[in-house]
């Protein structure tokens, strides 16, 4: 693959995808097996988020529904908001990030030094700080829908349009494939809006219908895998809102699911940083945790593959690195 720093590039957006893809030999030393880990933490904005926020933005701007001067709002966790906040900045759209006060604050002082406006919303009623509930995400939809109604704004939503999933079909699961020469036996992902998760998956699929998809959610709170809800504030930030429907899930993609509790994505992600010298976040170590557990089940000697989501510099403030 041609890497992005074989050229001069126009923008960072340029800079965004393409990103590396290791295997994780220290964490899965005893184990039969490889993790191959996507490196999508090295992108601009250090998140996978990068990659949809380019895509959405620019099928908006073929397809006539996003003109210029007009405001770009959207729904965020800090990630998504990030990235778009990093695109609207070169193409010189204002942008509005609404976000819960319960997300690390790291991610709201970065959106705000690219250039954005930042809209906290207040958690609902015994939510708790750093722990966003599907009650504390409802809240934030709401004001965001009211925002855009009041700016006649652009909405990027993830959750909904096309481009959220397709940044990952052509681009996330075809790097996985060329980086590893096709060498991948199961892919498993946290699951926020699903986009990574559904665009990937139908990409291995297409390559090769054997590659199995597993989704992955917080302990307690996987209601996609038909579980009842016993805790709705985890503290694997970025999804498990506790959502039973997700436009871009096909059931056809999905070979099973995985429940990752706080303790076990804690643990991993530390050991993540220790073990391989990756510095991720939450998701991440949900994500290779679930991988391990693959490795020890049913994906014994096999290849697993996983996506580092985003940076561990955007969770300084909260007890992850305390």
């Amino acid at each position: 693959m041609k890497g992005r720093n074989s050229r001069l590039l126009t923008s960072v957006v340029e800079a965004i995808g393409n990103t590396p893809t290791v295997e994780l030999s220290r964490i899965t030393s005893g184990l039969e097996g490889r993790i191959v880990a996507k490196l999508d933490y090295l992108n601009p904005g250090f998140s996978k988020k990068d990659r949809i926020a380019r895509k959405i933005i620019e099928e908006a701007e073929t397809d006539g529904v996003l003109s210029s001067g007009q405001t770009v709002v959207e729904a965020t966790s800090g990630n998504t908001g990030t990235g778009l906040a990093i695109v609207c900045a070169v193409k010189g759209y204002q942008f509005v990030a609404v976000m819960s006060k319960g997300n690390s604050p790291e991610r709201a002082q970065m959106m705000r030094a690219l250039g954005a406006e930042v809209v906290l919303v207040d958690q609902a009623p015994g939510s708790s700080l750093g722990q966003v509930s599907g009650s504390d995400w409802e809240l934030v939809e709401k004001a965001t829908q009211d925002i855009v109604r009041e700016r006649t704004a652009f909405r990027a939503d993830q959750f909904h349009l096309e481009g959220a999933t397709r940044a990952h079909y052509l681009n996330t699961a075809r790097e996985f494939i060329e980086q590893t020469s096709g060498q991948i036996h199961a892919f498993c992902d946290f699951v926020g809006t699903s986009g990574t998760f559904a665009g990937c998956a139908a990409a291995f699929k297409d390559h090769d219908a054997r590659i199995r998809c597993y989704l992955i959610e917080p302990a307690g709170a996987a209601v996609l895998a038909g579980k009842p809800v016993t805790n709705a504030s985890h503290q694997i930030q970025g999804g498990g809102y506790s959502m039973a429907a997700l436009d871009f899930l096909k059931p056809e993609y999905i070979d099973g699911y995985i429940q990752i509790d706080d303790k076990t994505a804690y643990e991993t992600t530390r050991f993540l940083a220790r073990k391989e010298g990756i510095f991720a976040g939450f998701s991440s170590g949900a994500n290779v945790a679930a991988a391990i557990h693959l490795l020890r089940g049913p994906m014994r000697g096999k290849t697993v593959a996983v996506v580092i989501c985003d940076s561990g510099l955007k969770y300084l403030s909260t007890d992850l690195w305390s």
